[in-house]
């Protein structure tokens, strides 16, 4: 897929599941704990704790039987731990030919100020962009119109495009707004499922589709 870039364009992208996947946060998430909580044996607690969510349990309600520890704790653990995450091939290489053409990066993001922006650092490419926006730092989460319009204010463009990967939230804003869409296709390791598409109405969906970086060609 082309995406033509003028200078002063503006590439506003999602995080979770479009620059890298959040299933490695989880995975990094419990892996602290399990070094934390069993630093002599961490390894099957940790395979344990996995074991747990892929049944769809509760994996913090059964650590708390066994060890302990309190749900807060647990949590603090998870959302504020350094995750050990890397960004989706080719990410590097679209922003370096977005920056080239003089176009600017900016993300929209849901999630806690500290969880999300560790995992820009760790990924590599809080520097990159332009402006962050996090729903906590602002009181409101997509598909709240708000979101969309500080980006507008801060950034000002002729063209705004927004890549992310949630049909239940990321698209149907821009859409209204006029900008150009893309959806990144769930490779199969996605923490939220949007379910049956055909049942989604079609002003939720992007205007266009990419399976990963490699399909995106950024030209003049």
């Amino acid at each position: 897929m082309d995406l033509t870039i003028e200078k002063g364009d503006v590439i506003v992208f999602d995080l979770d599941d479009t620059l890298y996947n959040e299933i490695d946060y989880l995975k990094s998430a419990y892996e602290e704990i399990s070094i934390i909580l069993e630093p002599e044996n961490n390894l099957f607690l940790y395979a344990q704790m996995f074991s747990l969510y892929r049944n769809g349990k509760n994996v913090f309600e059964s650590i708390q039987k066994n060890y302990p520890i309190t749900l807060d704790q647990l949590l603090a653990i998870y959302r504020n731990h350094l995750p050990n995450i890397s960004p989706f091939d080719h990410v590097e290489t679209t922003f370096a030919e977005i920056k080239k053409r003089d176009g600017k990066l900016a993300i929209i993001t849901d999630g806690r100020s500290l969880s999300q922006r560790n995992k820009l650092e760790q990924l590599g490419l809080a520097h990159l962009f332009d402006y962050i926006l996090i729903s906590e730092e602002i009181g409101t989460k997509k598909p709240n119109e708000l979101n969309y319009l500080k980006v507008q204010e801060t950034l000002n463009a002729n063209r705004y495009t927004y890549i992310g990967d949630n049909i239940l939230k990321d698209f149907v804003t821009p859409n209204k707004l006029g900008w150009r869409t893309i959806g990144i296709i769930d490779n199969g390791k996605n923490i939220h499922c949007a379910g049956n598409l055909s049942k989604i109405p079609i002003e939720y969906m992007p205007k266009g589709w990419i399976k990963n970086y490699a399909e995106l060609t950024i030209t003049d």
